[in-house]
């Protein structure tokens, strides 16, 4: 299997290096590109500096959802496309995007009940037809929902959106191009690319710094925050000015709740922040909102942002949250759309795809804002635009495909897909640990049997590095997911990081370095 990734990611000099579409950026939107276009028969190379999903695409608040608190801002076409989104998203990678109950606690002294209300009415239908319930009143006092909240709190909302693993997400987008054709390369950037008649002439740079170039018909830049700087600088085309960057950061403390369900708060500020289970038995907390500068691949929060989050949900959970009582966090730089708005918070988070090329001279498509939860509609868009260089592109075709492992079967009425494939999947490897099967279940879908099947025992995955991860699913992840440091594994494919032991860590390490 290692020889699969060995081929997508270092070309050699007898390689076909001419495509029609190559994409720069190796995040959610750039993944999405790639998968579409493989899909309708074009020639995609996807180029990624570091590893794919390694920064905004994988510092999201990991939810699918069609952004409520946008309706404030009247940004209806951009709720109404996320809602719609969400629906396609929990269809086509049920494995790794589950639904999410939230409890929104009403805080009298800022919106009113009746907008709450009307909002969530709004939320339930803009979209369309939905398979999640429909938002409700609930009494805080009488319910579970308000055991946790401070005991003023006693009328709230609940309603529903979707969970998701960020950069698993990523990873299925990248497998499913490559299946098609795509040729996936990590550890490579674009240093330079010019117009050579209908062609784009791309000079590509290895990380250890051997080059090679490549010749595509189309140029894709969804090089997230550093979208404008590849434009200026390895491009040479002076795109939109119209670029903001915002930092979001996120803690996690211990869990402050029981339950698999989600709060929403609202701020003094007008801002909202979530809190939400994650793993390990903590409880994430974000989002901050605040403007950045400078390099996005040293974004980290700020002493002010932990003191922010914690502020907020302390006026609402009778437990404080304390800067102390943090025990990780993350961040990430938003590359979005500049309009004009003086609150960060308030900036669209709707994208904006900016073309420049002519008919007789090859585009570059640049990718400015946008959302995790409608990255697949942004694909379709940019492969709309570029068609007029691209006569031979196909129809769409990723509205109703599964992602890899996605194929989960038929349920029972009433029963759960994922949970019905995580029954059946922890009886057919019963020498398991249910926990661990659950996890796999939840990270693969029915790729699971790639790593599993011909297992008879524990002793057959080969070496345990702790946290319930083995050889065999390291080996899959290096041959079949471009994983290639610690890091990519456990921070990036299976979000073990938090639970792995320094000594598992450390074998980890050496045993990849004996791999490559």
């Amino acid at each position: 299997m290692a020889q699969v990734v060995e081929q997508l990611t270092a070309p050699g000099a007898g390689d076909d290096a001419s495509f029609d579409v190559l994409v720069v950026g190796g995040g959610v939107n750039g993944c999405g590109v790639a998968r579409d276009a493989a899909g309708r028969g074009l020639r995609v190379a996807l180029v990624e500096q570091d590893d794919l999903a390694s920064w905004t695409s994988s510092a999201s608040t990991k939810l699918i959802h069609g952004g409520l608190r946008y309706l404030e801002y009247y940004e209806f076409r951009l709720v109404r496309e996320a809602l719609q989104e969400r629906e396609r998203l929990l269809a086509i990678a049920p494995h790794i995007i589950q639904p999410l109950r939230f409890v929104l606690p009403h805080e009298p002294g800022l919106r009113p009940a009746w907008l709450i209300r009307a909002g969530l009415f709004i939320y339930d239908h803009l979209g369309g037809r939905s398979s999640l319930p429909r938002a409700r009143g609930v009494r805080l006092r009488e319910s579970p929902d308000g055991a946790p909240l401070q005991a003023r709190f006693d009328r709230g909302f609940t309603y529903y959106d979707g969970a998701v693993d960020d950069s698993r997400l990523v990873i299925l987008n990248a497998i499913d191009a490559a299946e098609r054709g795509a040729r996936i390369w990590t550890g490579v950037r674009l240093t330079a690319a010019a117009r050579r008649g209908d062609v784009w002439e791309a000079q590509l740079a290895r990380a250890d710094g051997t080059g090679f170039s490549v010749r595509a018909r189309s140029l894709v830049n969804a090089a997230g925050p550093w979208v404008a700087s590849v434009l200026r600088e390895a491009i040479g085309v002076a795109g939109p000015e119209q670029l903001r960057l915002v930092k979001g950061s996120h803690i996690a403390v211990p869990a402050l709740y029981e339950g698999d369900h989600a709060y929403i708060f609202q701020n003094g500020d007008g801002r909202i922040v979530f809190a939400i289970p994650w793993r390990s038995g903590l409880t994430m907390i974000g989002t901050t909102d605040e403007p950045f500068s400078g390099d996005p691949s040293h974004v980290a929060i700020s002493p002010g942002e932990i003191a922010y989050l914690c502020a907020c949900v302390s006026e609402y959970f009778k437990q404080p949250v304390r800067p102390q009582d943090v025990v990780a966090s993350f961040s990430g730089v938003r590359p979005l759309y500049d309009d004009a708005a003086t609150n960060a918070s308030a900036v669209t988070r709707d994208y904006v795809l900016a073309v420049d090329g002519a008919p007789d001279a090859p585009p570059v498509l640049s990718v400015f804002g946008g959302k995790i939860t409608t990255y697949r509609r942004l694909a379709e868009h940019a492969l709309e635009k570029l068609a007029p260089w691209l006569p031979q592109v196909g129809a769409p075709w990723t509205g109703a495909a599964p992602l890899p492992g996605g194929d989960l079967g038929a349920a029972a009425p009433g029963e759960d897909r994922l949970a019905a494939f995580i029954h059946r999947q922890q009886a057919r490897y019963a020498f398991a640990r249910p926990a661990m099967v659950a996890r796999m279940a939840r990270a693969y879908g029915t790729r699971m049997d790639l790593i599993l099947a011909g297992c008879a025992a524990m002793t057959d995955l080969g070496e345990s590095f702790g946290a319930d991860l083995h050889a065999a699913e390291v080996d899959y992840l290096v041959a079949r997911e471009w994983a290639r440091t610690t890091d990519d594994i456990l921070w990036r494919r299976t979000r073990l990081g938090l639970a792995m032991p320094e000594e598992g860590r450390a074998r980890l390490k050496a045993y990849l370095e004996g791999v490559r």
